[in-house]
């Protein structure tokens, strides 16, 4: 298994590609802003052929160059229906305050747009990959997990020592805690987490640390957190 990435742009946001092993087919995951370069130079450095483009939700700082992304290599991009929206209207995913910030910025869908379903299993470049509907940071929220090897592209649902926010438009706590009871805490403690944001983590040190997914063992309202 291959797995490169880097923070990209000032949301210093992860983007992943994932191939079975160097020269081969891979996917590609949440290309941010001013993430193209840093994608080609993974892509030439590990001689991998991209196939598809993975967005775990639609948020501007992991959707941003995609439209470029798809569009250079002729590749579909695959997002959650409830966030297919975002790809061409970024503004709608922020509050009135920050909105504000990103209007003069355009964004527009690739050619090829793919929907993604709980439960879904995308084989593609030699690779299957579960997709969990993850709803609570946005409605599209979804994360993707490789079984066999116990690893999981967990989006802004979950962070080293944190979860994703809530307060933004389509988000809400009480369902991204039933999303971290749902979707996470069933995995193994072995399972490593790659999250949209910070360092990697696996599920058995955020279960014995993260206090969001303690409290997710008894799910309620209460007031937003994470980044």
């Amino acid at each position: 298994m291959l797995i490169a990435g880097f923070p990209a742009g000032a949301f210093q946001t992860n983007c992943y590609v994932v191939a079975p092993a160097a020269g081969e087919e891979c996917v590609i995951v949440d290309p941010g802003q001013e993430a193209s370069d840093g994608v080609e130079e993974l892509l030439r450095e590990h001689r991998l052929k991209p196939v598809a483009v993975l967005l775990t939700h639609g948020h501007l700082d992991h959707v941003w160059s995609v439209a470029p992304v798809c569009g250079a290599r002729d590749i579909p991009a695959w997002i959650h229906p409830e966030d297919r929206h975002l790809l061409s209207d970024p503004a709608a995913g922020w509050s009135d305050a920050s909105a504000q910030l990103f209007g003069g910025i355009t964004l527009s869908e690739p050619d090829d747009v793919r929907e993604l379903a709980d439960g879904a299993v995308l084989k593609l470049a030699g690779l299957e990959l579960v997709v969990d509907h993850t709803p609570g940071h946005t409605k599209g929220s979804v994360s993707f997990r490789l079984p066999e090897d116990e690893i999981m592209f967990s989006g802004d649902l979950l962070f080293a020592g944190s979860i994703g926010r809530s307060d933004l438009p389509g988000g809400d706590y009480p369902t991204i805690l039933r999303s971290l009871a749902a979707k996470c805490l069933p995995l193994p403690d072995e399972t490593i987490v790659l999250p949209g944001h910070g360092p990697q983590t696996t599920i058995g040190r955020e279960r014995a640390t993260n206090p969001y997914l303690k409290e997710a063992t008894a799910p309620h309202a209460g007031p937003t957190r994470g980044i």
